[in-house]
């Protein structure tokens, strides 16, 4: 056995095994500074850091929206940043119980060789900038590889190269004491069926599971972040049902027991479907070893966006909105969602082709 033997073990378990709390999930709030601009920018507002603090401020503060979180991942200027009242984010969300975590890629580049491919960047001193989000406050992180399916993609080297990275990003994170969301997100973009996306994903997290065993990652101290199992974008939609049925049965078959939760990425879904889908997952009735949960951005924020819209006087309403989507989540995870929560800003498609953040 490949154990991983670490002064951070039980702290490690510890918290992956709470972030993974059955009725709570993450909020992704770690856009870097050119992704949040395009959402403030298509509210009208500039993507200056007061701005980006007043968003993040007015999430972090929605009255009883924590309650439904276990996670909240910011990206590095959030981290450090404080409410109006002089109060770090940090400590607002221990105060609230919820772990503050961090995303530490630094995005994509092409991966040479390949049909525009793309592998993850941010090894450059990754060790020593875990060590400081730690003492920041931060005990979990995020690192996204991206996968896409065409043709002949993703293609071996891809597929390998991704998961070498996540394993490398995985074990540099418990080295340094936090615990590493496993993110490798297989893009929807294509015409290609829900059939061709279960194989596809299979096939990338079991490579996934090998590397991770390769780079002896303790297992029990991480969190998976994968796409849910749905046609192309260009392919005619399915029943919820059918999403969750092929989802499960791909995590089934790929993710150890030893996992304690399985957090998932709305990839460009509305937030109503986002939420609908996770329920179906948690209404399967197979055998199921880790917690369903999600890791949503887009699918949690969307409609606060636009119903805040930059206004303080709209910031009573968008939090109200913020908390009817967590709790509208934190049910989908326990299987009790019935739908037609919020508005029709609920319901548009967030879909981006060739997403970036």
């Amino acid at each position: 056995m490949s154990a991983f033997v670490g002064k951070f073990s039980d702290e490690l378990i510890k918290n992956a095994k709470y972030i993974a709390t059955p009725g709570k999930g993450i909020l992704a709030a770690d856009e870097s500074t050119g992704t949040i601009g395009k959402r403030l920018s298509s509210i009208n507002v500039a993507n200056n850091i007061d701005n980006r603090q007043a968003l993040r401020e007015l999430l972090l503060t929605s009255p009883n929206a924590l309650t439904y979180l276990s996670g909240v991942i910011f990206f590095e200027e959030t981290l450090y940043q404080k409410t109006l009242d002089g109060k770090p984010f940090v400590e607002l969300l221990k105060e609230n119980n919820v772990v503050p975590g961090i995303k530490v890629d630094k995005g994509t580049v092409d991966l040479a060789g390949t049909n525009g491919e793309t592998t993850t960047q941010g090894f450059d001193s990754l060790g020593a900038r875990c060590q400081q989000f730690y003492e920041a406050g931060a005990r979990f992180a995020k690192w996204r590889a991206v996968l896409k399916i065409g043709i002949t993609e993703p293609s071996e080297l891809s597929i390998q190269q991704n998961a070498q990275g996540l394993a490398r990003y995985a074990r540099i994170c418990q080295d340094n004491g936090l615990v590493p969301i496993v993110e490798p997100e297989v893009l929807t973009d294509g015409s290609h069926d829900i059939k061709k996306c279960a194989a596809v994903t299979e096939t990338v997290l079991a490579a996934c599971y090998k590397a991770l065993n390769d780079h002896h990652v303790l297992l029990e101290g991480t969190l998976l972040k994968p796409n849910m199992v749905t046609p192309g974008s260009d392919s005619p939609k399915v029943a919820p049902e059918v999403i969750a049925e092929y989802t499960v049965t791909a995590l089934r078959r790929t993710v150890p027991a030893a996992v304690p939760g399985i957090v998932f990425l709305s990839g460009g879904q509305s937030e109503e479907v986002a939420t609908i889908n996770l329920n179906a997952m948690n209404k399967l009735e197979v055998l199921k070893p880790w917690t369903l949960s999600f890791s949503f951005g887009r699918a949690l924020q969307q409609s606060t966006l636009k119903t805040w819209g930059g206004k303080k006087e709209n910031v009573a309403k968008a939090q109200e909105v913020f908390l009817g989507r967590c709790k509208a989540n934190s049910n989908a995870t326990l299987g009790k969602y019935v739908g037609g929560s919020g508005d029709g800003l609920a319901n548009e498609s967030l879909y981006v082709k060739g997403y970036k953040y």
